[in-house]
Parts: structure tokens; C-alpha cells; sequence
């Protein structure tokens, strides 16, 4: 899960966590820096610094994002 790569689709934080803003605030700074709304988790995951239980809470946040149409997986 940690080598999937995920596209942001609307810049949406209605009703979202603490977690989900996290994730969508970094795919607009990585569409700000190379003009694509695209960013592996692996990279999320060192950028924001997360370990252990909140690597967890990471990746149910991205099921979330995903089943609410925010995000979707893309594949390299």
C-alpha cells in the first residue's frame, strides 16, 4: 500500500479529519510545485513525518478520501 501512488480529484475538505486535510493540503503544495495533483504514499508518509499507529490512521484516511471520490489510486 505504501508503493501506490494517488491523484487528488477535487480539493475538497468538507467533512473531513484532521488526517484528511493533512493529505489533501500536501497534494495541492505537490500540484503547486510540479503542476500535477499526483504523490506516492511512501513520499506522503516521509513528508509528514508519521510512524507507527498514525502511518495507520494514514492509510484508512486514504480509503475514506478515496471511497468519497477526493482521491484516486493511479497507476505507475
Amino acid at each position: 500500500m505504501l508503493n501506490m501512488t494517488v491523484k487528488l480529484l477535487k480539493p475538497s475538505t468538507w467533512k473531513c479529519g484532521r488526517v484528511e486535510r493533512l493529505i489533501i493540503r500536501h497534494l495541492q503544495h505537490a500540484t503547486e510545485r510540479s503542476g500535477r495533483a499526483v504523490c506516492r504514499v511512501a513520499d506522503m508518509v516521509r513528508h509528514l513525518n508519521l510512524k507507527g499507529r498514525a502511518r495507520g490512521e494514514l492509510l484508512d484516511a486514504l480509503k475514506r478520501l478515496e471511497k468519497r471520490y477526493i482521491i484516486v489510486r493511479v497507476e505507475t
